[in-house]
């Protein structure tokens, strides 16, 4: 290390903390991610609901995390502070409170607030009573002013989230395969919430492009894309690439010209994966897949449906660049193509 990037490094931890970033993952992680994760599954739907209601819905609306307290064996409740967590060997935590609405018939009946656990706060978080304090308040309250936090304390010891290093989500990715028939393979971690489901888009001898997912095994591409409603050859081509045209869509759009309909992508979709019922049943389902599990991070909804299909139409223009050699392949150990999962990503999943 030169005497300059020393100076640079000094100068910036100097200013900032080293745990920093893990600290603002944490409040990312309360402020905002604990409610995705509520809004994920907000409704419960009973099966048996009384004889007089004609529909039933238990609703989780807002989530409240507090700052850290205990209470004692005369059920009072008090601020706890880390120093004392730490001598009585107890779990440095703040309640958690979640409202529960009860709707009946499309009107709200009743709310309450229910305690719903606790959550061990991350030190000087913004939920942490050191949150701001000075030093002489910190040393107040037992604590070094030097102590940069970002760690908690889980029965009076102190623990820290150990940080993973990951390929990096909604990120299309090609490079040469060592097994399989496909030379090249396109693959993208689609996450959104408690999603993350890995596709891949191959091309065989055939010429033919396929997608797989969940458990949707090697369907052609362009099936696909007029399963989500983009139908018309020339808008497939050009919103596979405006500037050119590329044969080996071409010979795909020619396999698979028959296909005229939305439905009747998504039935042969259906007996592509083995659906059996009746064929209104089977689009019904297979419609469901696509909404659900096709690139869950563009959205779930059937109007996001078209936009998936401008998605796959960019990954094959991608796939074909790489294929032919105008683009370089991805490399899956460059850092432009990882991400490091801090505190509030972990704690999420």
């Amino acid at each position: 290390m030169n005497k300059t990037s020393d100076a640079l490094l000094k100068s910036f931890f100097s200013e900032e903390s080293f745990v920093r970033s893990d600290i603002e993952s944490f409040n990312n992680f309360v402020d905002y991610e604990l409610q995705n994760i509520i809004k994920e599954e907000h409704e419960i739907e009973p099966t048996i609901i009384p004889h007089d209601l004609e529909s039933f819905k238990i609703r989780f609306d807002k989530i409240l995390v507090l700052k850290p307290e205990i209470t004692e064996a005369d059920g009072s409740r008090k601020p706890i502070f880390p120093m004392e967590a730490r001598l009585r060997k107890i779990t440095y935590s703040a309640p958690i409170y979640l409202s529960v609405s009860s709707h009946a018939d499309g009107t709200q009946r009743e709310s309450v607030k229910v305690h719903i656990g606790n959550l061990p706060i991350m030190l000087k978080s913004k939920y942490c009573h050191l949150y701001n304090l000075d030093a002489d308040k910190l040393i107040e309250h037992g604590e070094d002013p030097s102590d940069p936090g970002g760690y908690f304390i889980i029965n009076g010891s102190e623990k820290v989230l150990v940080k993973i290093e990951d390929l990096a989500s909604n990120k299309f990715l090609v490079t040469k395969s060592a097994v399989g028939p496909s030379e090249f393979i396109g693959k993208i971690f689609s996450e959104k919430g408690s999603f993350k489901i890995p596709h891949t888009i191959e091309k065989f001898k055939d010429g033919i492009f396929y997608l797989s997912f969940t458990r949707v095994n090697r369907v052609p591409v362009i099936v696909v894309i007029k399963a989500l409603g983009l139908l018309n050859d020339q808008q497939i081509m050009n919103f596979v690439s405006s500037e050119e045209q590329f044969d080996e869509i071409l010979v795909n759009l020619y396999e698979f010209a028959d296909i005229k309909t939305r439905e009747d992508a998504v039935d042969f979709i259906a007996k592509k994966i083995g659906i059996t019922q009746t064929r209104e049943i089977r689009i019904q389902k297979t419609e469901e897949i696509l909404d659900k599990y096709l690139l869950p991070n563009v959205g779930s909804s059937e109007k996001d449906r078209i936009y998936k299909a401008y998605n796959l139409c960019k990954f094959l223009k991608r796939y074909i660049l790489i294929m032919r050699g105008s683009l370089s392949e991805d490399d899956k150990d460059h850092y432009a193509n990882k991400r490091v999962k801090m505190s509030g990503d972990l704690l999420a999943e």
